[in-house]
């Protein structure tokens, strides 16, 4: 009598990271029809998206001949160059805006995300003084303004304009990033906290230590939120910046794409024909676009569970 020896079952790969999710049991499966009008569909927003950022990054590599020959804009590259990169980061004006709009990104998202985490902590503390009060405050602010006369006035009266301090404090508070990041807070278990406090963790311990290592998601999202905010804003610099050499790059780039003004140290490169005026618009409008497009992808993958989970909690 031969014992029967059973073969060991090969181990199971993991899950792909690229492999769809398992659909619902009352989700039926797919069609052809269905899949391949999908694709379709996607493939042509893609190709909506991508067709004229492809123009715009190869037309600032293009050079002057490429451009004068195709009447405009480029869409097949020819004799890439990067002439009009190099002149603008060369120190001139293009050069001295991304700077400034650069450290208005990190200093007013720094801000903002510290001002927005500290106000949202305390009314998520249900019981806390004046937390009804506050938060009905805060809402009536999502409906009922002042007006751009009045915020004028106070900018005014204040000592801001002409300054940098005008391009953060008029906008460095959303309501409702402010609203998603007290819908997750509340979300976070009250018997966590309260274990903390009773080992002797006060509020700004127990906000550092736990809160916000488990909000990394919507923390992530809300950061990137007020970051693009102030990377491209450019009203507030228009209204209160007098001084040409304090803008920012979104307002340069505003000259000179619509005003037809070149930057200052270019005028004189595209008269005498070593640039191309175009070339410059678009290389502008590349440099403006380069750090939201690097930095979304990394964020994206915290999107869903940032904004959903926060509002739905909220």
């Amino acid at each position: 009598m031969t014992a029967v020896i059973d073969k060991p079952s090969a181990p199971e790969r993991p899950p792909s990271r690229w492999a769809a999710p398992p659909r619902p049991v009352w989700e039926e499966e797919p069609g052809r029809a269905g899949a391949a009008g999908k694709g379709l569909v996607l493939t042509l927003a893609c190709l909506a998206i991508l067709f004229p950022l492809w123009i715009v990054v190869v037309t600032s590599l293009s050079s002057r001949k490429t451009i004068d020959e195709a009447g405009g804009l480029v869409m097949i590259p020819k004799g890439i160059t990067f002439v009009a990169y190099k002149e603008l980061l060369s120190g001139g004006q293009v050069t001295r805006a991304t700077v400034i709009s650069v450290l208005i990104t990190l200093v007013g998202t720094l801000f903002s995300m510290t001002v927005s985490v500290l106000c949202a902590y305390g009314l998520s503390r249900i019981g806390s003084l004046g937390h009804r009060w506050f938060l009905m405050l805060l809402l009536a602010t999502m409906f009922f303004s002042a007006g751009l006369i009045p915020t004028y006035l106070l900018v005014q009266s204040l000592g801001l304009t002409d300054s940098y301090l005008a391009l953060i404090l008029p906008s460095a508070v959303s309501v409702f990033n402010i609203l998603v990041l007290r819908g997750f807070f509340m979300g976070i278990s009250q018997e966590l906290t309260d274990s903390a406090r009773i080992d002797g963790a006060g509020d700004f311990r127990i906000l550092w230590q736990i809160v916000m290592p488990l909000s990394r998601a919507v923390l992530a999202v809300i950061t990137l939120f007020y970051a693009v905010g102030y990377w491209s804003a450019w009203f507030n610099a228009s209204l209160y910046l007098n001084d040409q050499d304090k803008m920012p790059l979104q307002n340069v780039m505003i000259q000179l794409v619509q005003k037809q003004q070149a930057p200052v140290g270019l005028g004189q490169a595209i008269k005498t024909g070593e640039l191309s005026g175009l070339a410059v618009q678009m290389a502008v409008m590349v440099m403006a676009l380069l750090p939201v497009a690097v930095l979304s992808p990394f964020v994206q993958k915290h999107f869903k569970k940032g904004m959903l989970t926060g509002a739905v909690k909220g």
